[in-house]
């Protein structure tokens, strides 16, 4: 039987980048699916007390030094060489959560995401500009006008909510989470665990 890794998931992190090059690989070897839920990280923060760690951590000596070498090495070890920090972070994801839940509604999901991804930590574009996130999507061979206007369509804006209130309920308290069954795993320092769990 095939196994799912439930990956909690914003385009706001550069950690859920991170992790969603990573974790096809992980899929293939397991013979897991991967499934994105798209979930709010603000929403998330707000709702479990948490903070963005330049807040939570920015004034302890060392240890966004620190961060930054570990998200170094990671880059080096998996050859994400494509990868660049978004010059205008933190960008509000809010605009493009919506538009994949509508995506996901509309079947063209398994495009979205890597297009949207790619222009938040790849192209660096500003990705909270309606014209831009267009621009994107029409890019990528998808409707990019129909989508943005789905965002304002009640049905999806309470989707988005109920992924992140189900996903704070399931114990979610930041981004990139994954779930194996009932096994959650946090980071994607945690992606070998997550691996060890399939493998089990």
């Amino acid at each position: 039987m095939t196994k799912t890794i439930d990956f909690i998931f914003d385009f706001a992190s550069p950690n859920a980048y991170y992790a969603w090059k990573v974790l096809p690989e992980i899929a293939a070897r397991t013979d897991a699916t991967v499934n994105i839920i798209p979930c709010l990280l603000g929403g998330i923060f707000k709702t479990t007390g948490n903070q963005a760690p330049m807040l939570a951590f920015g004034g302890i000596k060392g240890k966004m030094a620190y961060e930054l070498l570990e998200s170094q090495r990671f880059v080096k070890k998996h050859g994400l060489t494509q990868f660049q920090m978004n010059p205008h972070f933190p960008v509000n994801s809010l605009l493009a959560m919506r538009g994949l839940i509508a995506a996901e509604m509309d079947g063209v999901k398994d495009a979205y995401v890597p297009a949207v991804l790619k222009g938040f930590w790849e192209d660096g574009l500003k990705m909270d500009d309606p014209a831009v996130l267009q621009a994107v999507l029409d890019k990528a061979g998808l409707d990019g006008a129909a989508l943005i206007a789905r965002t304002q369509d009640p049905e999806v804006k309470q989707k988005l909510a109920a992924n992140t209130e189900a996903a704070v309920e399931r114990g979610a308290f930041g981004i990139p989470t994954f779930y194996v069954g009932e096994e959650m795993f946090f980071g994607k320092e945690r992606l070998g665990q997550v691996e060890e769990e399939l493998s089990a």
